[in-house]
């Protein structure tokens, strides 16, 4: 177990994209909720314009000006999704997200077209070569259709220096503890399944980029704190507390971001409506939301 600090901290939260009623971008709301995540949410740094922040319905120029206003607002990293399924529109993003003030840029594979392993490397190199910034990779073969091969991944982190680590969302650690004793000793994973972020700090990975991390950054700190420390007890102890969370954060009747937005709605923070195709949101999801805290300890 290591104890030196990754290039982005060890949590981040992967922060929703607050709307305004009538769905437009609220990049007020934005920059409340970074400071506050930053501050009093436990997180070192945030990515802004991922899944959970619902980057499919954003144009090029919101997101922009999303990663401005939360660059301006907090004094942590800012990672930004620039990612894309079309590399030209990848490689722009990337380069409008550095000058943005990116401290970071997160790229994920090439969705729903299924690029093969020696086009899902060009594209991650042509992303990589245009910025000067920290690169991580996105591997989420359930949302994109294409695992990012273990041996793609080790040839870029060879050949490729700001292409630093990944957010691992694939759901085998057995297979990322095979990728670590492989890659670079300063590779960096990042968990990208909440629920398997204790499993994969077991076989070496840094630290998380969540989405429970809205509510539970501050126990998601301490467990990371205990474990690093050597205290796998408390640290799995830590890890049972947040199980409702991981529970409550994603499912097929309401997807993430969905219960985050509610979550955020409970606990008076802005957040707003989900862009469709996202929604409705259930009755129950507030309700649960409540639950959820209840079960933490809050009112």
């Amino acid at each position: 177990m290591t104890s030196a600090t990754p290039t982005f901290g060890r949590v981040l939260t992967a922060m929703v994209t607050p709307f305004k009623p009538d769905g437009s971008l609220d990049l007020d709301g934005a920059q409340a909720l970074a400071r506050w995540l930053t501050t009093e949410g436990g997180n070192d740094g945030l990515v802004i314009a991922g899944t959970t922040g619902e980057s499919p319905t954003l144009t090029h120029s919101e997101q922009i000006d999303l990663i401005a206003a939360v660059a301006e607002a907090i004094d942590g990293p800012v990672v930004a999704g620039a990612g894309s399924n079309d590399t030209r529109a990848a490689v722009e993003l990337t380069q409008r997200a550095s000058e943005a003030g990116a401290a970071g840029i997160l790229h994920v594979a090439g969705y729903y077209n299924r690029p093969s392993q020696a086009g899902l490397a060009d594209h991650f190199r042509a992303c990589a070569s245009v910025t000067d910034k920290p690169v991580i990779l996105y591997d989420i073969p359930g949302r994109t259709g294409r695992k990012i091969a273990s041996e793609t991944m080790l040839e870029l982190f060879e050949t490729v220096d700001n292409i630093i680590g990944v957010k691992d969302a694939a759901g085998n650690p057995g297979e990322t503890a095979r990728l670590l004793s492989l890659a670079p000793p300063d590779t960096e994973v990042y968990s990208g399944d909440d629920g398997l972020t204790l499993p994969l700090l077991a076989v070496g990975a840094v630290g998380t980029i969540g989405v429970a991390t809205h509510w539970v950054g501050c126990e998601t700190r301490a467990m990371m704190e205990a474990f690093f420390g050597g205290d796998v007890a408390a640290a799995t102890e830590l890890n049972r507390s947040m199980m409702p969370s991981y529970a409550f954060e994603t499912g097929d009747e309401a997807p993430n971001p969905i219960p985050t937005k509610a979550m955020l709605r409970v606990l008076g923070l802005p957040g707003g409506p989900t862009r469709p195709p996202m929604g409705p949101e259930p009755d129950w999801v507030e309700i649960e939301a409540k639950a959820v805290l209840a079960g933490l300890g809050r009112s």
